[in-house]
């Protein structure tokens, strides 16, 4: 231990500090202009890679704009889910019959319209044409059946709409 303590207070160790700590001054000046120069390349690169300009704001501005598209996908499907959740309670299915209400008329030109949701609550129109004078009546439905008298034509036009399960086609 007296053997070291002796050697750290000899001029040799000093000499042999101060070479040691130029050598790491410089190899720490070398490495800052090496940073420098790489530094630079990284600059011209990226600008040659952005035609000129710099790649760099290209790509936050991109990466601005996406960020922006999700915002905006995520409000659409909001939106969307809003409207899938609403889209039960709108006309889905319609149920059409025609038919002669007088034999007198010559053709069908009554004619009973059922419009229902989804769940089948809407209602029942009944057109009824004579020479003298067309009425329509339009009667309440809740799932499929109507608390007032209904006639069989509309209980055909019902039948037919919830049949039709949202597609509509004339027969």
């Amino acid at each position: 231990m007296d053997v070291m303590l002796q050697l750290l207070k000899t001029d040799t160790f000093l000499i042999i500090n101060f070479i040691v700590l130029a050598i790491l001054f410089i190899a720490f000046l070398v490495m800052i202009l090496k940073l420098h120069s790489i530094n630079k390349k990284y600059k011209n690169f990226l600008k040659k890679l952005g035609n000129g300009k710099n790649i760099e704001e290209d790509l936050e501005t991109y990466m601005y704009r996406v960020e922006r598209v999700e915002k905006q996908n995520a409000e659409i499907k909001n939106l969307i889910d809003t409207i899938d959740s609403n889209m039960d309670n709108c006309i889905q299915k319609i149920g059409i019959v025609r038919y002669n209400a007088f034999k007198d008329t010559g053709s069908d030109l009554s004619f009973a319209l059922a419009m229902l949701d989804e769940k089948n609550n809407g209602v029942v129109l009944n057109g009824i044409y004579s020479r003298e004078m067309s009425n329509i009546y339009a009667k309440p439905v809740e799932n499929g059946k109507s608390t007032y008298t209904i006639s069989e034509e509309e209980k055909e036009a019902i039948h037919k709409a919830i049949e039709s399960k949202g597609i509509y086609k004339i027969k």
